[in-house]
């Protein structure tokens, strides 16, 4: 566990994969055993475990249940196209099945369950040291040495990574370094990613933080109190158009608006160079009653139609940099981007 958190997502136990049930949280902690690709994810799927990263790490986990259950060509490719399904926005959950996959198929089916594990821990271990260097390379772009106050919105945090977190790392970074004053975070309707998640992390930590709602970040954006806003990504484009939870772009926009620097921190495993810009993002939609209900309660009738995007897409005008491990990416972003992904770890 790294040292500037207490907090983690998923272990591997040797039988099974652990997800922390982030469903339940903050009222109860509890774990979810997950032993076959399929019940991986089911878990996925229902935001058991959420966040690009984390759901990279738990679907490659979920390559080894299947090589372990049965190592076939044909059984491991089901597999994979089963795991890859569950969620279709995070880009980094693809990127994980497919390189565990390709990992498999290099060796004897009767060494594929070992190649899979081996493939899955390098890939937790990557992430984890990526959020190191990613919290580092954020938390430099903020000036001065005076301790600041920065927005974030959902959860981008260790709960949605293999370490200390994309945003959420580099305010843990700025912490570390004795410039945090406060961190200011969206509630993030209507799963609530910031009021239960983010609040709950930094309650863990020790982390100076005020929950607002989604409707009062234009007004504490024009406060002036603010140094920068720093928020996750589930799939960025190649020209820098940055898929993340629903209520990001509007939150760029305000941004832009009050003069608030605007940082998307995402490791170069959310980069999609195959989809040139924002439309080529595919955007999940969930159900009504996650907008009907609130803890289980009827707010609005049963019968009412319901929008439920899981996700926007921000315009790459809007932001400011793109953080990732190999360093930071600034407008324009297309070359930018195309020169970190070709550049060495």
């Amino acid at each position: 566990m790294d040292r500037m958190t207490r907090v983690r997502a998923l272990e591997w136990d040797d039988t099974a994969l652990l997800l922390l049930d982030q469903r339940l949280l903050p009222g109860r902690v509890a774990w979810v055993r997950c032993s076959t690709p399929e019940e991986v994810a089911s878990a996925i799927g229902a935001l058991v475990v959420r966040g690009a990263p984390a759901i990279g790490v738990a679907a490659a986990y979920g390559m080894v249940t299947a090589a372990r259950l049965d190592s076939d060509d044909a059984a491991l490719e089901a597999a994979a196209r089963h795991l890859i399904s569950a969620r279709p926005t995070a880009v980094n959950l693809a990127w994980a099945v497919e390189r565990v996959l390709g990992r498999m198929l290099e060796v004897h089916p009767s060494d594929r369950s070992e190649a899979a594990l081996v493939e899955a821990r390098r890939i937790q271990d990557e992430d984890a040291r990526a959020c190191i260097d990613m919290a580092r390379h954020g938390a430099d772009l903020v000036p001065g040495e005076e301790p600041v106050e920065v927005l974030t919105h959902c959860n981008a945090g260790a709960l949605a990574t293999a370490g200390i977190g994309t945003a959420l790392g580099v305010v843990r970074e700025l912490a570390a370094r004795g410039r945090l004053a406060r961190l200011w975070a969206c509630e993030a309707r209507p799963v609530l990613q910031g009021a239960r998640l983010t609040a709950w992390e930094a309650v863990q930590d020790g982390l100076p933080l005020t929950l607002v709602p989604d409707s009062a970040a234009a007004t504490v954006l024009a406060s002036r109190r603010l140094t920068a806003v720093f928020v996750g990504a589930d799939r960025i484009a190649a020209d820098g158009s940055t898929a993340n939870k629903i209520g990001t772009y509007p939150l760029a926009v305000l941004a832009r608006r009050h003069g608030v620097p605007f940082h998307v921190v995402a490791p170069t495993s959310t980069v999609d160079l195959r989809v040139p810009d924002g439309a080529g993002i595919p955007v999940e939609e969930r159900g009504p009653d996650e907008v009907r209900r609130l803890q289980g309660m009827l707010v609005a009738p049963p019968e009412i139609t319901v929008f439920n995007p899981a996700f926007d897409v921000t315009p790459p005008e809007l932001i400011g940099s793109i953080v990732t491990e190999r360093g930071v990416a600034r407008p324009p972003f297309g070359d930018a981007l195309a020169r970190l992904l070709e550049s060495e770890q």
